[in-house]
């Protein structure tokens, strides 16, 4: 299958929430378009698409949605993640935010024209020029949006809502309302704005570990260069103080790294000569030189830089369900404002239509979805963040979302709940083999295989071998390795590759992985590998019972003395031993049927050896994937260093998460029928209307960014 076109649009200027859900509305339905979806906090436009052909024909449609919708707005188009714009970086403060309202000083003016009309006296022709000046000077703005939109079809947005609102109020002659209204609606946007550009900029300082340069070593002198512009090979200095730039080996130079910024974790990390280093990474000791080995746009840093942004494209149904309800709350809102303005004083006796026209204005006013629009993905948005800090990588809102309905987790057991660390701890010879020959026929047999358990053979052998001596090598899945030496074939690997052989051996219930060793079909011994538990796995375990999981699996191609002992001393609810790769996939299967629609399954792994199993689980989580790119494909959660306790603390965050954007579709919602019940009645006034739109909104933001504090989990 051919893999997605994608294309990223960059809209600077785009500060309307429920434009922004207008604008991936309808790219989203565009001819040859697979996928659309708007990031609001990074105002970045996703683009998915089928045939590379029609790229340029649906960027030029989308240019013209977006002109439509938001003629203000620039749109620009972005190549990769290495590329980010000047517009991206620059973090909006309020010194920003006051250079972008440019009409800011009309809204000034218009205020303290407005401020000095409490203090005339009654003379009503005065006075009603001064609120017409008034209100011209500080909605102007939104009158000619408004009539803009309107003649391009584009009626139920705010603009309209406060333009017919406040014109409104002039005509049932609620003149200092009418200018209070525009003006508060004014204020509460522009403090809104500051929110939001405040949110972005602490979910970007969440994730502040993209280098600004490297020093570049040409010759025996340094000069310091944008990391786009190193090359593969090239050789960097990285002083104390300074990020590592790119990926890249130690070729000189020993120091601690601070990793904290990708891994979450404080504890620093020694790097010599030989050690691989990622971007991102603080130098905080010795001067390190650095032979790069990617280009920064295939970096671990810009992947998950790239995969942090691009979390948005994968919303969460709280999320689609907010984009639908706008859509068709806003509409209804004003049609029973309508009929609120008609029908009671038709039909009710001594009813005024300026009575109950002011109470459908009240209900215009309210009716703005932009509380809903902004704080709900600002939420998801900010729980990624929040997760990425302590080394947690949530390809989506989706994901982060589900993780509140998992309920089984399944684990691998090597490098997930077990160091990956094998040691060679016994050797058992047979048929008159000695140990010397037996390692030296076993080592030769794994020089090829790349599992943990045969590089720790080849390191306790610790001796040089002679490739060329090979001959044949074959590995079989699931079982072990064959491979010629000496003109002898030998055989290495777990007792079911014994008995597909018919070879008999010996038997053992020793502690471990055992690797059989058979030579010329004849049996030669074992060798007995062990691996240690990692220090949270069990901790990791009890947390995640006590956040809710119902069951815990691990899944093993272990022994089944191995595996019990360790699956035991951890409190594993159901343990699977002497696994093939299919058999993974077979217990899996069994754990679905017994599952509800509802809950989720997670499985854990490395990211590596487990991509089936990976991909058919609800949520695949890698652990220990940091700078694997293998890991971060696979997966929906990566966890950036191989602590087991850092699934528990997903749990939390998405918890977390999951309770604040309830807590503001509930406080927003809430609050809006409230006042449209106190309208329609004739308790709410035009004050309290706009507390129920702006103020609302702004507080739900405020609400959102909570999720940002991870200090405790």
């Amino acid at each position: 299958m051919a893999k997605n076109t994608k294309k990223e649009l960059i809209l600077e200027g785009l500060c309307c929430a429920n434009c922004a859900a207008k604008i991936e509305a309808r790219v989203k339905i565009l001819s040859g378009v697979d996928n659309a979806s708007i990031n609001f906090v990074n105002k970045v436009l996703t683009i998915e698409m089928g045939n590379p052909e029609n790229v340029p024909k649906i960027i030029g449609m989308t240019k013209k949605i977006i002109n439509h919708i938001e003629p203000d707005v620039v749109v620009k188009e972005r190549s990769s993640f290495a590329e980010k714009s000047q517009e991206e970086e620059k973090n909006n403060g309020f010194l920003d935010l006051l250079k972008d309202k440019k009409d800011l000083i009309f809204i000034l003016i218009g205020a303290i024209i407005y401020g000095i009309t409490f203090f005339l006296n009654e003379n009503f022709t005065f006075k009603l020029v001064l609120y017409i000046v008034a209100y011209l000077l500080i909605g102007s703005e939104v009158l000619i949006k408004s009539v803009k939109n309107i003649l391009k079809g584009e009626v139920f947005d705010e603009n309209f809502l406060m333009a017919v609102a406040s014109i409104g109020a002039f005509a049932v002659k609620q003149y200092p309302e009418a200018v209070a209204v525009m003006l508060f609606y004014e204020i509460g946007e522009f403090f809104q704005d500051l929110a939001v550009d405040r949110s972005r900029k602490s979910i970007t300082d969440l994730m502040d570990i993209k280098p600004d340069f490297a020093n570049l070593k040409i010759g025996s002198d340094l000069k310091k260069v944008n990391p786009n512009d190193v090359a593969v090979g090239d050789i960097i200095v990285v002083k104390p103080g300074e990020k590592v730039p790119l990926d890249g080996k130690v070729i000189e130079g020993t120091s601690l790294l601070d990793t904290s910024n990708l891994t979450g974790e404080s504890i620093p990390r020694e790097a010599s000569i030989g050690s691989l280093v990622l971007g991102g990474f603080i130098n905080t000791s010795g001067v390190l030189t650095i032979e790069v080995n990617k280009s920064f746009g295939e970096s671990s840093i810009s992947k998950i830089l790239e995969l942090v942004e691009n979390a948005s494209s994968k919303k969460a149904k709280a999320e689609n369900f907010i984009t639908k309800f706008a859509k068709y709350y806003t509409p209804v809102v004003t049609f029973s404002a309508l009929a609120l303005a008609v029908i009671p004083p038709l039909i009710l006796p001594d009813a005024t239509f300026s009575n109950w026209i002011y109470r459908a204005l009240v209900f215009l006013v309210i009716s703005c979805p932009c509380a809903l629009v902004i704080s709900v993905p600002l939420g998801f948005f900010g729980g990624i963040g929040a997760a990425s800090k302590k080394g947690i990588l949530v390809k989506g809102s989706n994901y982060l979302e589900a993780l509140n309905n998992s309920s089984i987790v399944v684990f691998d057991k090597t490098g997930t709940l077990t160091k990956g660390i094998f040691k060679v701890t016994d050797i058992f010879t047979a048929n008159g083999f000695d140990k010397d020959t037996l390692m030296q026929y076993v080592s030769y047999a794994e020089t090829y295989s790349n599992h943990p358990i045969a590089k720790s053979i080849l390191q306790y052998y610790d001796k040089p071998i002679n490739k060329d001596e090979i001959k044949n090598y074959t590995e079989i899945s699931g079982l072990g390795v064959s491979a010629t030496f000496k003109g002898k074939n030998i055989l290495a690997g777990n007792s079911k590759l014994m008995i597909s052989k018919n070879i008999n051996f010996s038997h053992t219930d020793t502690f471990g992985s055992v690797v059989h060793i058979a030579i010329d079909n004849i049996y030669a011994g074992y060798v007995t590998i062990s691996d240690e538990v990692k220090s949270d796995s069990a901790s990791a375990i009890k947390a995640l019972k006590s956040l809710g999981i119902k069951k815990t699996v691990m899944l093993t191609g272990d022994t089944k003395k191995a595996a019990d002992i360790i699956g035991n001393q951890l409190g594993i609810d159901e343990i699977y031993s002497e696994l093939l790769p299919q058999d993974k996939v077979y217990k899996l299967e069994q754990l679905f049927k017994n599952k509800t629609n509802k809950e989720q399954l997670l499985f854990v792994g490395d990211g590596i050896n487990d991509a089936p199993v990976l991909s058919r689980a609800d949520i695949g989580v890698a652990m220990g994937g940091l700078g694997s790119d293998a890991a971060i494909e696979a997966a929906d959660i990566v966890i950036m260093d191989d602590a087991p306790s850092k699934l528990a603390t997903a749990l939390k965050i998405a918890k977390r998460t999951r309770g604040i954007v309830l807590q503001n579709i509930a406080f927003a919602l809430g609050v809006k029928i409230i006042l449209l019940l106190l309208g329609a009645l004739g308790f709410a006034t035009m004050w309290e209307a706009v507390f129920g739109d702006v103020g609302v909104a702004l507080i739900a933001v405020l609400n959102s960014m909570r999720v940002l504090n991870v200090k405790n989990m």
